[in-house]
């Protein structure tokens, strides 16, 4: 074997021990881990915050177990009622669940990052690629899968929520008040709250009758 084969294969095998000491640091530092996860996320949401919940949920609840499916519930419910962007405020929270403070800069770091140097190219370029036809074209094909990832999470937080034929009447005229009477949100989610608080009182004051 020539002096250049072997040379070659050494550096391949020092590369490939760079690359496993690397990922050992990222995957061992909790920040570091947590930021790689939210980079990816962000990097991958496209169509606004809501399309980044079945991607959280998957890597967060599902594959890594942080936290409870409950939880992460709660966790949409109190971000969505919250003032600012849907997707830095879930990071924000679960990155405080996870880690405090520090793990709160990883996550929102991670999530906005790849928008900011994505919509920052765009921005340089986009008067030249603006007209192409097959822009356009991937741009039409991306819309639909946008709208798939934005129902596939109401169908399942409908289901982890316990709605059902008795229950499914709320969240159906909650649609309707916002989308034929243009009732805004925020309206909705304090008369939920109030509702849910009145419901647990009354529900609280059978049972005590009861018993």
């Amino acid at each position: 074997m020539s002096a250049k084969r072997i040379r070659s294969k050494q550096i391949e095998k020092r590369r490939l021990k760079i690359n496993i000491n690397l990922k050992n640091i990222i995957v061992n530092n909790p920040y570091l881990n947590a930021f790689r996860i939210f980079f990816k996320i962000g990097l991958f949401t496209i169509g606004g915050g809501y399309a980044m919940i079945p991607l959280i949920e998957n890597e967060i609840v599902h594959k890594r177990k942080w936290i409870e499916k409950k939880d992460f519930i709660d966790l949409l419910a109190v971000s969505q009622s919250m003032p600012g962007v849907f997707a830095v405020n879930i990071a924000i929270f679960i990155g405080y669940k996870l880690h405090k403070f520090k793990g709160t800069l990883a996550t929102t770091i991670g999530t906005i990052l790849p928008s900011f140097l994505i919509i920052l190219a765009i921005a340089l370029f986009f008067q030249q690629f603006k007209d192409y036809e097959i822009v356009e074209k991937i741009f039409r094909g991306i819309r639909p899968a946008v709208v798939a990832l934005i129902a596939s999470p109401t169908f399942n937080l409908a289901k982890s929520a316990n709605i059902n034929r008795y229950t499914i009447w709320i969240p159906a005229l909650c649609t309707l008040l916002i989308w034929l009477l243009g009732v805004s949100p925020i309206a909705i989610i304090a008369l939920a709250g109030v509702g849910g608080f009145l419901w647990g009182k009354l529900k609280s004051k059978i049972k005590t009758g009861k018993t």
